[in-house]
């Protein structure tokens, strides 16, 4: 099984099952969001994860074989950049991203930030004139090696 049939096999079974990534991530004891990005196909799992996962959605081992499986990461960006949300979201990065080097790099010195050792969260935030969403993105700074 490839990562898209993957794909399409855990989003259909959480679709009938009625389940939010954030009861799929506490069946397994992982962050929604590693989950999520996992299912679509962008992150692998080791076999104890996907043998959860799978188990939660009554899905075959050929599923949890996928999970473990290396991805080809952002293989699917160039379709998803035309998704409204995922488009705001590079406007930000678009409108904001020189910005944000100047000020990690003022504060970290000449560097990147990880996506490797990195976390995210995503919560809701209420707001009486619309709610909010906040991101936190979390990644360890790697300077600039000098030779």
């Amino acid at each position: 099984m490839d990562k898209n049939a993957m794909r399409e096999a855990i989003i259909a079974a959480k679709t009938e099952k009625g389940m939010s990534w954030e009861e799929l991530g506490a069946a397994i004891g992982m962050s929604p969001v590693f989950v999520c990005s996992a299912a679509l196909g962008e992150n692998s799992m080791l076999q104890p994860e996907a043998d959860k996962l799978c188990e939660a959605l009554g899905l075959p081992s050929t599923v949890s074989k996928a999970l473990q499986a290396y991805p080809i990461k952002g293989r699917r960006a160039a379709t998803m950049i035309t998704d409204p949300l995922v488009y705001r979201l590079n406007e930000v990065v678009m409108v904001y991203g020189e910005t944000l080097k100047e000020v990690i790099q003022e504060k970290m010195g000449d560097g990147i930030v990880s996506a490797i050792d990195f976390t995210m969260d995503v919560e809701k935030v209420p707001d009486p004139k619309g709610d909010r969403v906040k991101l936190t993105l979390n990644g360890k700074f790697l300077p600039y090696k000098r030779w």
